[in-house]
This record gives C-alpha cells, structure tokens and sequence, in this order.
C-alpha cells in the first residue's frame, strides 16, 4: 500500500452522525484539557480512547534524543493504534494543543463500541493497524532503540522478538555508526552491557531477557484468578482462531503464546494458499489482524507465557507457568503447533542467530543482500523462503536429499523456483559442516550419491527441514502418536485413558475437555487453511462438553 493510502486510512475523520452517537453514548464521557496539557504519556497503559470535539490533540514521539511531531489530530479525529485495544503501554505521547474538548472512552467502552458498531468500529481498526505499520517505519518512528552488534546471538534474539510481535524499533549496529558508541555513552553502558534497549533516556534495559522485555512492554496479561471457560495454549492460526471464535460467542478466553503470534506460518513472507487471498499476505500480517480480532472481542493474549506443565483436578485442567503461577480452566485447547528441526551438524548451535536462521524474513535477510545463500529442505516453507530470498541474495541455492521438488513442494512453488534464475536447485545433498569466526562463512555439502564434500562461501543458511511438535511438557494423561504429535478423536476412542461411555469428540484428546488443534495433533494437513478451521471446530466442541458439565 502507497504511503498517502496509508495516511489516509490511518487518521480518518469521524462523521457528524458518528460523533452525534458518541456524544449520546451512556459509555461516553465529556472532558476538557488545559492547553499543553499531557493528556496520556509514553508508558501508560490502558490509556484511555479520545475523540475531538473542539481544539487538537498533539501526538509526538518522545523516544529519540528530541521529541518529534507525528501528528495533529482536529474536530473529529481520535487517538490511539493497536497498543489501545490490547492494553499495552502507550508508545506516544498526546498533548492538548489549545484548550481541548474530547469525548472520552475505557479500554472496555471502546471494546463494546466495536462490537456494537460494526462500521464505526472498522474505521476505527482499519486505522489502529496502519498507525502500527507507519510506526514500524523507521523514517516514522524512532520506537525502542535496540543497540548491539550483527553478529552477537543475543542482538539478535531481541530484534527477533521485537520484530515478531510487531514492536517498533531503530536498529543500531555497533559495527555501522561511531556515533552509537556515543550513544552507549549518553546512556552510562558500555559495549559490554549491550545488547540494550533503551525507550528515550528514561528506561534502559541491558541484555533483557524476552520476559524481561514484554513485561517492559505490557505485552505479558495479568491473568485472572478465576476459572476461565476455555485456555488456548499457543498462538498460532488454529489457537487465534479458536479465540476469535470463542471470546465472539461469550466464553472467558485466554491464549497462552511462549514467543509470538503466528507460530511456523508468522514466519512467512508470502502465503499465497489461504482462502480468500489471492496476492498473498505475509504471515506476520495474518496473525497480527488474527490478535487483533481476538483483542477485540475480549480475549487476552499473553505472550511470552510458555506451558510448563499440565496437572488435572476433578474436572478442570491447570496449566502450570514460570514463576510458579498456574491458570486453571473448565476446557483446554492445546494448539503449541511445532518447530522446525534443529541442524544436527557441527557448527549449527554456534552459530544461531548470527549466521544460521529458521526464518525468511526482512529481519534475518539483512546479511544477505548480494551475497550466496542457502535454503535448506524441499517443503514449501522452505520454497517461500528461496523465493523471497532471491529478491535480495545474488544467489539462492535450495538444498534437498532427494531428487525431486514435486514430491514436498507445491507445484506452484516448484513452477516459480525454476524460473527464478538465481535459484539453483542441489539435489541428493545434505549439510555436513558449518564453519566461521565470529558467524558463519563456510558450508560444507556432502553429494549423497557419490560421496563428495563440496565447500562453499556464505554467510547465511536457511533451514527448514520438517517440524518437531511442542509436547514436551504434555502429560501422559494425553496420548501421543510415536513422533510425539497428539492424538484425537478415533485415535483414542480405544485407549485405556479414555473414561467416558461416550466416544471422544473430533478434536479431543484422551483426556476428556482437552482438545488439540493445528500441526500439534497427529494427522493434521500442516497448512494454515486447516489449522484455522480446526481452532474453529474445536469452539464448537467446547460448547458441547460444557452442557455436559
């Protein structure tokens, strides 16, 4: 989307029709503002939402060195972006410029007002997600400034997360700027304490850890101590689609996420299979709209809050977290997907995050450009990955063991790769030997057929070589196929754990209220289109099981 299309989606006027309903809205309130009054600053969470009735609205960016003017929001207008619906800390600040007349929303009252007003509430979420994109854009927005060296794991285990749950923030590499060494200077740290993270001069984390860093950022919930209706473990396509469903129908809903939305298919920059769009949409963007959805009818997502443990009590399940905290829920959705093999070969470890990648995205292309890389795996996460690639490297080469594409690959996939001229296809070949200083600069290939070891310069590897599921932390209450992914419906309709005269349903486990959706439950397709449906059908069977409670 252009820029001027994004602008104008993203700061529309209401109508005077619209702005009458708000002023008669019971959950509408009336205040004014003194000229430069602060009426919300960087850090305030669940800020509350502002429509201008008269003077303006000054929405500035107090990160950098010097506050910047984003914006002037006028008569009609309102505030806010993504942070406003799922209650994370603001990253703006917004003061009144002359004396200020604003109708005035909770977190809660704006909730009801999408719900209650569809095409209201579209304008108003069309518009919070492109503020989002435009603050993404570094020209835009200076956001957290993250201050570390390209090849330090660590520098990159932060961007990483920051990028995945859509954080804004600059990047400043300590090998492309002398002044960022001045910069570490301003902020009392040294080159021994980054990677840092610093918002404005103000709050300055050294090295955080992710939970140290969403706790920074809000985007950790403060669950509940209640029994909730239905806990969705993961975040991918099938858990944010059985939340969407779930939280719309009136069921107290949270989804539990250890890294960010998405899961696999948020690392894709183009998935061009999915029902409904035809141009493609990158995986990321998918799961952000998914969130949103979910935020919006109530559902709160907490991330990073992995699943530690699973224990039962009578007829609930309890989920067991770091820290000691525990969630208990009437129904359990398990939908922890999986994650792609690990390289098991020498060099790979070392080299994570600073030469090796499991993901295509603009994040870990930015070593890439002019040079030689590598895909390696034959699926089509792996064929994304190529194609995306080959728009930045000079050269692609795709890494199979077999011989033919066809038989792992989408034909569409297979159809673009061959007439990509700088994608190379290495057929019966396997990664031997990863090699370099401070990252990756050497590959080794071994030729399956004739036993040859080939070297070749690089200094980046994609690996996307089959999935392991996340179900190390499931108990043995819950059936598991050899591989590890969860069993359901017939599948354990004869096991011994299955106490019920009934026969399981579809999507449930052996452990009667517990389902599992997506490419966590053996059997699944592993496509986003099926995930979504099965996080949908599993609403439904929730539903059941509750009557019978």
């Amino acid at each position: 989307m252009e820029g001027n299309d994004l602008r104008s989606i993203a700061f529309p006027k209401l109508k005077d029709n619209e702005l009458a309903s708000l002023g008669s809205c019971p959950l509408t309130a009336l205040k004014r503002f003194r000229d430069r009054e602060t009426m919300f600053d960087v850090g305030d969470r669940e800020c509350k939402f502002f429509v201008v009735k008269s003077g303006e609205i000054e929405i500035l960016d107090v990160c950098g060195d010097e506050p910047k003017l984003i914006t002037v929001h006028k008569f009609g207008e309102f505030t806010g972006e993504v942070a406003q619906l799922t209650g994370s800390p603001a990253l703006v600040q917004g003061v009144a410029r002359g004396e200020c007349e604003v109708y005035e929303m909770s977190l809660d009252a704006l909730r009801q007002l999408l719900n209650q007003h569809p095409n209201l509430g579209d304008v108003i979420l069309q518009a919070f997600i492109a503020r989002r994109q435009l603050l993404r854009e570094p020209e835009n927005f200076t956001g957290l400034r993250v201050i570390g060296s390209r090849y330090s794991q660590d520098t990159f285990r932060i961007r990483e997360f920051l990028t995945k749950n859509l954080v804004p923030f600059t990047r400043l590499d300590l090998e492309d700027d002398p002044a960022t060494r001045q910069l570490l200077r301003v902020f009392q740290v040294s080159e021994a304490d980054t990677p840092v993270v610093a918002a404005g001069r103000r709050t300055v984390l050294r090295n955080p850890t992710n939970r140290e860093l969403a706790d920074a950022l809000g985007l950790r919930q403060q669950l509940n101590r209640t029994v909730y209706d239905l806990v969705v473990i993961g975040a991918g396509p099938a858990g944010l689609a059985a939340a969407v469903y779930a939280a719309s129908e009136g069921l107290q809903t949270v989804v539990l996420e250890k890294s960010s939305p998405g899961g696999q298919a948020g690392r894709s920059m183009r998935i061009e299979n999915y029902l409904g769009f035809p141009t493609g949409i990158t995986g990321g963007e998918l799961a952000q709209r998914a969130a949103i959805q979910a935020n919006k009818f109530g559902a709160r997502v907490s991330i990073p809050t992995p699943a530690l443990g699973l224990t039962f009590e009578n007829l609930y399940s309890i989920i067991h977290m770091d820290g000691g905290e525990t969630v208990m829920t009437r129904c359990l959705l398990i939908a922890t997907g999986a994650d792609y093999r690990l390289l098991d070969v020498e060099g790979c470890k070392r080299f994570e995050g600073c030469g090796v990648y499991y993901a295509a995205t603009p994040l870990e292309t930015q070593l890439c450009v002019g040079a030689d890389v590598f895909v390696i795996g034959g699926g089509n996460s792996a064929g994304q990955a190529a194609v995306f690639l080959s728009g930045q490297a000079r050269t692609v080469s795709l890494v199979i063991r077999g011989d033919d594409l066809y038989k792992s690959m989408s034909s569409y996939l297979v159809h673009r790769i061959e007439q990509t001229r700088n994608i190379e296809v290495l057929r019966n070949a396997e990664v031997k030997c990863l090699k370099g200083d401070d990252h990756l600069r050497e590959l080794e290939l071994l030729d399956r057929k004739t036993g040859e070891i080939r070297c070749f310069a690089t200094p980046a590897v994609f690996s996307f070589i089959g999935a392991t599921p996340r179900t190390e932390w499931v108990p043995v209450e819950i059936d598991k196929d050899d591989k590890g992914f969860i069993q359901t419906g017939p599948a354990v309709s004869r096991s011994t754990r299955w106490d019920s005269p009934r026969d399981p349903f579809l999507l449930e486990t052996s452990r009667r209220g517990v389902f599992a959706a997506g490419d966590v439950r053996s059997g699944s397709t592993k496509r986003v289109g099926s995930a979504v449906g099965e996080g949908a059908m599993a609403v439904q069977f929730v539903h059941q099981y509750l009557r019978e409670l």
